[in-house]
Order: C-alpha cells, then sequence, then structure tokens
C-alpha cells in the first residue's frame, strides 16, 4: 500500500511539473512572437494545420447534420413538431457539436502532426542546430505553429457548422419532405449570432489555442527517441480530447447556464 501511495505521489508531482513546464513554455512563446517573416511561416502553417484539414472537418460535419436531421425529424415528428427541425439542427452544431467535434478532429488530425513533426525535429537535433545558429527555435519553429492552429480553429469550426446544416437540409428537406420555408424560417428566428453563434466562436478560439499549446508542448518536451515520439502523439491527442470535453463543459456552463 505505501509502494502504490508514493506512486501516487509522485505521478502527481510529475504531472504538476509538466503542467507548470508547459505554462512556462507557452508565456516564452508568446514573449518571442515572430515579427512579419514570422508572419508568413504562420501563413504556411495555417495551410498544413487548417487547409489540408478541410476535407475530414467537410465530410464529418455533412453526415453529422445528415443524422441529426434524421433523428431529430423521429423525435420532433411524435410531438407534431417536425417542422422545429433546422432550429434543432442549428442550435446543437453552432453551441455544442461544432466546435468540440471540430477540436477532436483537430486534435487527432493536426495535432498529432505537429507534435509529431517537432518531435522528429528535436530527435534528429534540428532545433539544437538552429539554436547553435543563432535563431531561437521558438520563435521560428514553435510560434507560427501555436498561431497557426489558433486561427484556423474558428473558421474549421464554422466550416462545419454550416456544411452540417446543409446535410440536415438534404435529410430533413429533401428526403423526408420538411418545408423548406419553415426549416430555414424557424432556424433564422431562434439563432441568435451574439448568443448562439458568437458563443460558439468563443469556444472553438479557445479549443484551438488549447489544442495548439498541448501538441506544440508535447512535440517540444518529448524524449528524443521513436519511442518517445509515439507517446508523445499519443498523449497529444488524449489530453487534447480530455481538455476539450472538460472546458466544453466550464464555458457552457459560463454562457449558457443560468
Amino acid at each position: 500500500m505505501l509502494d502504490g501511495l508514493q506512486g501516487l505521489g509522485r505521478a502527481t508531482l510529475d504531472g504538476l511539473a509538466s503542467l507548470g513546464r508547459s505554462v512556462v513554455f507557452v508565456l516564452s512563446v508568446i514573449a518571442n512572437l515572430p515579427s512579419w517573416g514570422g508572419f508568413l511561416l504562420m501563413v504556411r502553417q495555417v495551410y498544413a494545420v487548417g487547409v489540408l484539414s478541410l476535407v475530414i472537418i467537410m465530410v464529418s460535419g455533412l453526415f453529422i447534420g445528415m443524422v441529426l436531421g434524421l433523428q431529430g425529424y423521429n423525435v420532433l415528428i411524435d410531438y407534431g413538431s417536425e417542422e422545429s427541425v433546422g432550429q434543432m439542427i442549428a442550435l446543437t452544431l453552432v453551441r455544442e457539436l461544432g466546435p468540440v467535434v471540430t477540436a477532436l478532429l483537430f486534435a487527432g488530425r493536426a495535432g498529432s502532426a505537429l507534435t509529431a513533426e517537432i518531435g522528429l525535429m528535436k530527435a534528429t537535433e534540428q532545433l539544437s542546430s538552429l539554436e547553435m545558429m543563432g535563431v531561437d527555435p521558438l520563435r521560428r519553429v514553435i510560434a507560427p505553429r501555436l498561431m497557426a492552429g489558433f486561427f484556423a480553429m474558428p473558421v474549421l469550426a464554422l466550416i462545419f457548422s454550416m456544411v452540417g446544416i446543409w446535410g440536415g437540409k438534404m435529410v430533413a428537406v429533401d428526403w423526408l419532405g420538411v418545408y423548406d420555408g419553415s426549416y430555414w424560417g424557424n432556424m433564422q428566428g431562434s439563432v441568435g449570432f451574439w448568443d448562439d453563434v458568437m458563443n460558439g466562436i468563443i469556444k472553438s478560439i479557445v479549443f484551438g489555442w488549447v489544442c495548439a499549446w498541448i501538441a506544440v508542448y508535447q512535440g517540444y518536451d518529448l524524449v528524443p527517441t521513436s519511442e518517445g515520439i509515439a507517446r508523445a502523439t499519443t498523449r497529444t491527442v488524449v489530453y487534447s480530447s480530455l481538455a476539450v470535453l472538460g472546458l466544453d463543459f466550464i464555458l457552457t456552463a459560463i454562457m449558457f447556464g443560468d
């Protein structure tokens, strides 16, 4: 039992130490944000983490919207409220599923790639080579990737929600016969820009920052071996997913809880 308590205490202290290092790390990155040349690097990274993630985001959004349309119709028709299916789809996507599912997909696709890329640069001593040449790797390598995730996530979440709404329309209106005007009219009448859309954007901004932070930190702090890269990539996906789900509850309670 004593060994178990010692192991628990050691794991707790290691976790707190890692959290402290990650906070110091991200503050150092913020203090070393690049200038105009770094902006061009960030644009390249936005393409890598954002544009190249569009396919999985749009396909997932389409099918999730179609499922919401089908399930929502089957539930609402029992109460004679099938005309409100557009309202249900839009609020579900804009408030919750858009930011959350996009963040989970981002962590699995782009976050793991960022960790593996930075980890490989560390394992092959490219980061050390930059330091020897007088180039700060935080400014040249880490900061553009961190900011790219921060800016790409809200755009991806909006695209996810829009595609999902059209997917729900394909099922509810084109397939199940819900009146087109009711689908769009109820949606426009119930979805508010500040209360719903902006809160969803704020969620996606927070998720984007956290997922990118975890990804670049895990890549920068890993053990520079093939096994270390594999473990860090796994930690990126797991930690990002848990952080997104936990933060989603907190933000939802703040934004929509009475």
